[in-house]
């Protein structure tokens, strides 16, 4: 059986760096981020942009901006919030991330901004974020010229 073919951007994650932000975030903090990053990160990739969901940071980093409550997402995406989360309450999270391939997000890291609104907070993580994509930016052009070799 053949998949239908999808418009949708795949989400992928660089180092453990996001992962450590998600983990760390509290459940409905969770559950917010997911629903977004489904229902609009997947959804309009770099176009994100052309609204208060994203900004373009510049040399192919991307800030994903969420400022929405679950409740507000899931009625905007035509879904039922998840079990468990009946908070309406309004998140304010970062997400960095670049956009490559076929159709492939790569997040690179995130932060709460509602914790931490500073400007100087801000800074550190676009620079770790920007340090991030450089990083994997070297390998992927190391795996290319050992594919390129034959060395797979």
């Amino acid at each position: 059986m053949t998949e239908a073919p999808t418009d949708e951007w795949t989400v992928e994650y660089e180092g453990n760096r996001f992962e450590r932000f998600f983990t760390r975030l509290p459940s409905y903090e969770q559950a917010v981020l997911d629903q977004a990053i489904e229902s609009v990160l997947t959804l309009h990739g770099p176009d994100i942009c052309e609204s208060e969901w994203g900004k373009n940071l510049g040399k192919g980093l991307y800030e994903f901006r969420v400022k929405k409550s679950l409740a507000a997402l899931c009625s905007d995406a035509g879904v039922k919030p998840p079990p468990g989360h009946p908070e309406g309450r309004t998140v304010l999270l970062r997400a960095f991330c670049t956009f490559h391939g076929k159709k492939i997000v790569l997040l690179l890291g995130g932060y709460d901004k509602k914790k931490d609104p500073s400007e100087k907070r801000q800074n550190a993580e676009i620079k770790r974020a920007r340090k991030a994509l450089t990083a994997w930016k070297v390998a992927e052009a190391k795996a290319a010229a050992r594919a390129k070799k034959g060395l797979g």
